[in-house]
């Protein structure tokens, strides 16, 4: 009894934590949030503002925007938009369903734009889901939100001069994550299978899975050099370097959480051993606090029956 009252207070304390920053809309202050915007090349930007980070192309075929942020940052998404380029916004590719990475969809739908994502996507939004890290009951979106073109395994856009290849990966953040690679600018959109300079929430009740985030980590390395641009779901730009830095902090966090859990150790036991501590410095002063990942960590390895 014990036992299970301790991992209850844990998953408690985590979900508070995680609800602070990955919260429900109405639990956000919009009004002060700002929208910034930074040119990563000749015709590829970055916006950054109350949820997921923003990719934008424009070009002489189209407006073409990875993820657009909460509902209730339609406005100011659309006024940075406007300060780029006067073409209205013809495609938009989720990542990801996660309302802060798709929230904007009802307004770009409604403006007439086309949205396309993972068949995963378009299920999950289609559907009442629950967050169950963040007890947060997920509404199904408005018909005018879900995407219009899904996919199940890649997608190829030939436009503003540029090959961007959107491909699928299985089981990392959530079952429905595209990775969007940019291969003239040699850019790449990985969604919230990256987190830059915080650790990562990985949401299992969707399918996630840390060994799938550390696969996507080791396929993009793959196609990145040292002078990719990585667009993160969250934080700022990175590298190649960046991204490897992520990887093999997550594998050796891992690794410590599985041996552990093998070894029968509980979950309050696995938290107290700290596997993460050299890694807190640079990683742990995020949302999700070290001993909080941990625990998101020993619950996507724990047994159920043991949970």
């Amino acid at each position: 009894m014990n036992l299970f009252r301790s991992r209850a207070l844990m998953f408690a304390a985590l979900l508070i934590a995680l609800q602070t920053w990955y919260a429900p809309s109405y639990a956000q202050d919009f009004d002060k949030a700002v929208v910034k915007t930074e040119m990563i090349s000749p015709n590829l930007y970055v916006l950054f503002g109350a949820g997921g980070n923003i990719g934008v192309s424009v070009g002489d075929d189209a407006v073409f925007v990875i993820d657009d942020q909460y509902a209730q940052m339609a406005p100011k998404i659309a006024a940075a938009i406007k300060q780029i380029t006067d073409k209205p916004v013809k495609f938009v590719m989720n990542t990801h369903w996660h309302g802060d990475h798709t929230g904007g969809n009802e307004a770009m739908g409604t403006a007439g734009a086309i949205i396309v994502a993972h068949d995963n996507v378009r299920k999950r939004m289609s559907s009442d889901q629950l967050i169950s890290l963040l007890d947060w009951k997920v509404p199904p979106s408005p018909k005018v939100a879900l995407p219009l073109v899904t996919f199940a395994k890649d997608v190829t856009f030939h436009i503003n001069s540029d090959e961007v290849f959107v491909f699928h990966v299985a089981n990392a953040h959530t079952d429905g994550d595209a990775i969007v690679q940019f291969r003239k600018a040699n850019v790449i959109h990985m969604g919230d299978t990256f987190f830059n300079g915080l650790y990562p929430f990985i949401d299992t009740s969707s399918g996630g899975n840390p060994d799938g985030v550390i696969a996507v980590a080791n396929r993009v390395l793959e196609l990145a050099d040292d002078n990719t641009k990585i667009i993160p779901g969250h934080g700022p730009v990175a590298t190649k370097a960046d991204l490897k830095t992520l990887r093999d902090m997550l594998v050796t966090v891992t690794m410590r959480v599985k041996a552990m859990s093998k070894k029968g150790k509980s979950m309050k036991e696995i938290v107290a051993a700290k596997p993460t501590a050299e890694f807190d410095e640079k990683w742990g002063k995020g949302f999700l606090p070290p001993e909080r990942f941990v625990a998101s960590l020993v619950g996507a390895y724990m047994p159920v029956k043991a949970k």
